[in-house]
């Protein structure tokens, strides 16, 4: 699946000029966690989430660094700080440097920049131009609206490929394992080192579309 597959594209946006706490009722009334800011051009220049938020000098949540750490920041960074606690605009406290996708970026690349990155959200740009969002809650839907498809017929040495890969890809021994498929039930013998690999052998059945039934014939070594 891709990013324009589960994308959510009724996107609420901001200027750079709109009040900090306009953006905070936003936040709230809309359940979101986030919103774009975009410049009188149409394009995008920054964020603001929850965290841009969260230390405010009117919240009294504002950071109280040690005096070493004061003597150590440069002037623009002491002022960066005061904008974000203090800065009455969007422009202030925003994220500039926004991680960005495409419309056509995999769900797991995007799964995998959420968690390097620690963020929950991406900006889908298209043409320079903002077309959508996805955020953490998209590939939970992702994963809550996937069904295996039932009537998918494929020819068994090929199904027997596709799950030779799969068992490969769950690190099972593959030199102990032996796998049969006949119209499309499959049958699984062989000695793996652990539990675990017996359950892993039997999702990648299970997930692997074409499979019709499973029998697990798999044992631990002793």
């Amino acid at each position: 699946m891709l990013a324009k597959d589960v994308m959510t594209t009724a996107i609420l946006t901001v200027t750079p000029d709109t009040d900090v706490g306009e953006i905070a009722r936003t936040l709230l009334d809309a359940h979101i966690s986030a919103v774009p800011v975009i410049a009188q051009d149409g394009n995008l220049v920054g964020i603001v989430s929850e965290g841009d938020l969260l230390h405010r000098a009117e919240a009294e949540t504002r950071r109280r660094p040690s005096w070493w750490l004061r003597l150590l920041a440069t002037p623009e960074e002491s002022s960066e700080r005061y904008l974000r606690e203090f800065g009455r605009r969007a422009r202030d406290v925003m994220t500039r440097d926004v991680i960005t996708v495409e419309p056509d970026t995999p769900l797991t690349e995007i799964a995998a920049m959420l968690e390097k990155f620690h963020i929950k959200r991406v900006p889908v740009m298209e043409h320079g131009k903002l077309v959508g969002i996805v955020s953490r809650a998209n590939l939970l839907r992702g994963v809550a609206t996937w069904q295996k498809p039932s009537d998918v017929r494929i020819e068994d040495s090929a199904l027997r490929s596709l799950l030779l890969k799969a068992l490969s890809e769950a690190d099972l021994p593959m030199h102990l394992v032996n796998v049969t498929v006949t119209d499309g039930a499959v049958e699984l013998w062989g000695v793996v080192d652990s539990e675990l690999q017996i359950e892993a052998a039997r999702a990648a059945a299970e997930a692997t579309v074409g499979v019709l039934r499973l029998e697990n014939h798999l044992v631990r070594k002793r």
